[in-house]
């Protein structure tokens, strides 16, 4: 194998005798966007969070750009956080704190303790957060508290806050599993914008196959710790699906989906316009 961007060898966790990631291996080549898709307790949370550095690894490593960061510790480890944003469903947003407020958050690792204490921010910063809420769509809502916001637009405050980390991976941890349909569409369309335009690698835990078909270059199936599937949206066949959450002949897409649509599809469907 080539020198890879993002290399995932054997990685494993374990909680007492239980395994809830066991012996993960991915390579990744070139900045793309990736759906994990499985059902609840699969480990795919568990995955991410061990990419991120927030949960530590049990064996195995993780190597970026020629990096071990599984062995990275202290101010080498928050700036590889820094660098692996994390997205969470919940949002994880100050609700009383204003939006742009919470976007400038994105940059408390690169700031003093005193700056961060009193929100002390450079004009430059405030300005740069502006414009990529603008690009998100909610520049109008910056001053607001970030709970005024619906579900879809707190969402997009905290990509705005991932970017403004300058992230070169953004993972995403079921980002829409609370958001409607609508909503739904708009956080993906934002995600695969800033995959394709600055050449971010985003890796998104989705609870939807035809979400991971439509948005994503690359599926990764996990059951029970292990990664079952990896493959094309074209090869995420009703049968390879089936195998991926364990289920019997009795398995419908619908069960997943977002939108009624077929359950083979021999081509991917063009995204909706932002």
């Amino acid at each position: 194998m080539g020198a890879a961007l993002l290399r995932i060898d054997e990685l494993t966790k374990t909680f007492g005798k239980n395994t809830a990631v066991d012996r993960a291996t991915i390579q990744v080549d070139r900045p793309m966007m990736i759906g994990i898709i499985g059902r609840s307790g699969a480990g795919k949370s568990t995955l991410l969070r061990m990419l991120n550095r927030l949960t530590d690894h049990t064996s195995g490593q993780v190597v970026f750009e020629g990096r071990d960061v599984t062995a990275l510790k202290g101010a080498e480890k928050r700036a590889w956080q820094a660098d692996c944003a994390m997205i969470f469903q919940q949002f994880n947003l100050v609700p009383r704190m204003d939006v742009v407020s919470n976007v400038l958050h994105g940059t408390l690792n690169k700031r003093s303790t005193l700056a961060s204490l009193f929100n002390l921010f450079p004009e430059a910063d405030i300005h740069r957060a502006i414009d990529i809420l603008d690009r998100l769509g909610i520049a109008e809502h910056a001053p607001k508290r970030a709970e005024a916001l619906s579900g879809g637009q707190q969402q997009r405050v905290a990509i705005a806050r991932a970017l403004m980390q300058d992230p070169k991976i953004i993972l995403a941890d079921e980002p829409i599993a609370s958001l409607d349909p609508m909503n739904a569409q708009i956080v993906m369309d934002a995600l695969r914008r800033i995959h394709e335009e600055d050449g971010r690698t985003v890796i998104a835990n989705l609870h939807t196959l035809d979400t991971a078909r439509r948005y994503c270059d690359r599926v990764i199936g996990m059951l029970h710790g292990r990664i079952v599937f990896d493959g094309t949206p074209e090869q995420l066949t009703t049968g390879v699906a089936r195998d991926i959450y364990g289920a019997d002949a009795s398995f419908s897409e619908e069960a997943t989906s977002t939108e009624i649509g077929a359950l083979n599809r021999t081509t991917r469907p063009a995204p909706i316009p932002a």
